[in-house]
């Protein structure tokens, strides 16, 4: 049963969406999972979905589609593309659920990127990875 799998706090796993400038001067937006653990993560499971108000301020409710990905493993250190992001969901709130073992140990946390969070204003240097982004704690 669920509430007899003891869940300890995510620490050293972080989510980014960073922007890269391709040849044509183009932006492109990638989500990213980032392991800065001394060990390496298994079994890892993202799920992934935008919901929201439409952008005319309508009431009506706006969702994308529920994506699902899995990693056998990151390394230590290292990183992994996620999925393309387009800026035409970033006044949606994007929600990523992560799960991962640390040897037998499950963690699991829900890193969200409120609306409009996903702006210029925020964009830091990440320096892993070499390019500009938003980094989820």
């Amino acid at each position: 049963m669920k509430k007899d799998i003891i869940f300890h706090p995510v620490e050293g796993v972080q989510v980014a969406i960073v922007r890269k400038i391709n040849e044509s001067q183009v932006a492109e937006w990638r989500v990213m999972l980032l392991n800065r653990k001394k060990e390496k993560i298994t079994s890892v499971f993202v799920t992934s979905k935008g919901y929201g108000n439409s952008e005319s301020g309508t009431p009506s409710d706006q969702k994308t589609s529920t994506l699902r990905h899995f990693f056998p493993e990151i390394d230590p250190g290292k990183h992994v593309v996620v999925e393309p992001i387009m800026p035409e969901v970033f006044h949606l709130t994007n929600e990523y659920w992560i799960s991962y073992f640390v040897g037998n140990q499950i963690y699991d946390k829900k890193f969200i990127f409120v609306p409009d969070s996903i702006v210029e204003a925020n964009l830091i240097e990440i320096s892993s990875l070499g390019l500009e982004g938003v980094l989820h704690p």
